[in-house]
This record gives structure tokens, C-alpha cells and sequence, in this order.
């Protein structure tokens, strides 16, 4: 069973994450590259440099994509490949029958855990948005998708109300004392690329949890009937 487990993760989490980043290729990337033009020209303007844009610059930028697109769908793949994997594992801890169906909730349940519930206090940031500091961001996403995930536990697994409460009440707390802030609210991003951006990473992570993991359910399905 383990090395169907691991097999289908793979199968899983290589399809899904070529699919992904397709998606991503098309919707978050795109508005990073805007993003990233105005950081760039607050840059050029605050340093006064006229020549931004030279041919060289242009030449280096067309490579330096090629480049990022190709690192950018290595990282997905090896993102839902280790999603997949733990979403597996902890499936067949707890004596769960893995399909293409069933590991749906479970995934849900992970993009809960690593995106909705941190996005809820830090949503995903373009380049040249107004950020906190970064190990205080990173300090509170971990403790929040590490409550999260607890309170989801204790909720669908615990018996009783006392155990509903409480992982009602873990979710809640990263949220109850609040995530850092930056000291200055201001962004060199649009408020409306910013907004676009939130909305189209949630679908992607969402997407990195739940693709791969139906493939990787229907992969394992068809072993046990191979």
C-alpha cells in the first residue's frame, strides 16, 4: 500500500503541478511581472535613471522569463508533490479508503489550513506591497496553519461539543491576537492589481491541493484494480 501511496503522490503530484502551473502561467504570474514594473520604475525615479529600458535590459529580461517560468513550474511540482504525499499519509493514518472522491474533503481541508485561514490576516502579497516583517509574517503564518490544522482535527475527529469548542476556539486564536502590520500602509501597487492578485492566488492554492490529489486518488484506484 505504501508504495502505491508514494507512486500515486508522484503520478499526482507531477501531473497536477504541470497542470497548476499552466494555470498560474496565465493568472498570478502575469500580475507579479506588473507588479514588479511598478517596483521598478519607483526604483528608476527615485534613483533618477533614465536609461531603464536599454536593449541589453530587454535581451537579459527575455532569457531571465524563460528562465522563471520554467523554475516557477519546477516549484509547483515539487509543492504538490509534497502536498499530495502528506495529504496521503495522513489519510492512511487514519484508515481512510483513498479515491479520486475521497481525498476531495481532505484537500479542502489543506487549502483551508495553508491558504484561507493565513489569508484571513496575511493575503498574498505582489512585489511593492506594504509587508510586515518577514519573520514575524512567517512566525504567524506557521502558528496559524498549525492551529488551523488542530482545530480542524479536533473538530471532525474529537467527540462531543468540548472538542468541537476547542478546535473552534484554536482556529480563531491566531486571528484573536492579530497579524503583524507594517509600519507604513503604503504600496506602490494598485489597490485594484493587488485585489485581482488575492482572488487568483486563493485559486491556485486551492487548485495545488485539489488537482493533484484526485489524480493521485484516481492513480491508486487504478493499482488496487490493476
Amino acid at each position: 500500500m505504501l508504495t502505491r501511496i508514494l507512486a500515486g503522490g508522484l503520478i499526482g503530484g507531477i501531473a497536477g503541478g504541470i497542470v497548476v502551473g499552466a494555470i498560474e502561467s496565465v493568472t498570478t504570474t502575469p500580475l507579479i511581472l506588473q507588479a514588479e514594473q511598478f517596483e521598478v520604475k519607483h526604483v528608476a525615479s527615485a534613483a533618477q535613471i533614465l536609461l531603464v529600458h536599454s536593449s541589453d535590459h530587454g535581451a537579459a529580461a527575455g532569457g531571465g522569463d524563460a528562465t522563471r517560468t520554467l523554475l516557477t513550474f519546477a516549484a509547483t511540482i515539487l509543492v504538490a508533490v509534497g502536498y499530495v504525499w502528506m495529504l496521503l499519509a495522513a489519510m492512511f493514518a487514519k484508515g481512510e479508503a483513498i479515491t479520486a472522491r475521497s481525498v476531495i474533503p481532505w484537500a479542502v481541508a489543506g487549502f483551508f489550513v495553508t491558504g484561507l485561514a493565513p489569508a484571513l490576516g496575511l493575503a498574498p502579497e505582489l512585489p511593492g506591497s506594504a509587508a510586515a516583517d518577514l519573520e514575524a509574517r512567517q512566525f504567524w503564518w506557521i502558528g496559524t496553519a498549525a492551529a488551523t490544522a488542530l482545530g480542524l482535527a479536533a473538530i471532525f475527529f474529537g467527540r462531543g461539543v468540548v472538542w468541537t469548542v476547542v478546535g473552534i476556539g484554536l482556529i480563531v486564536l491566531p486571528h484573536v491576537i492579530g497579524a503583524p502590520r507594517p509600519d507604513e500602509m503604503a504600496s506602490l501597487v494598485p489597490a485594484e492589481l493587488a485585489a485581482e492578485f488575492v482572488s487568483a492566488s486563493l485559486v491556485v492554492q486551492a487548485l495545488i491541493w485539489i488537482v493533484p490529489a484526485v489524480i493521485a486518488g484516481y492513480a491508486i484506484q487504478r493499482f488496487r484494480s490493476a
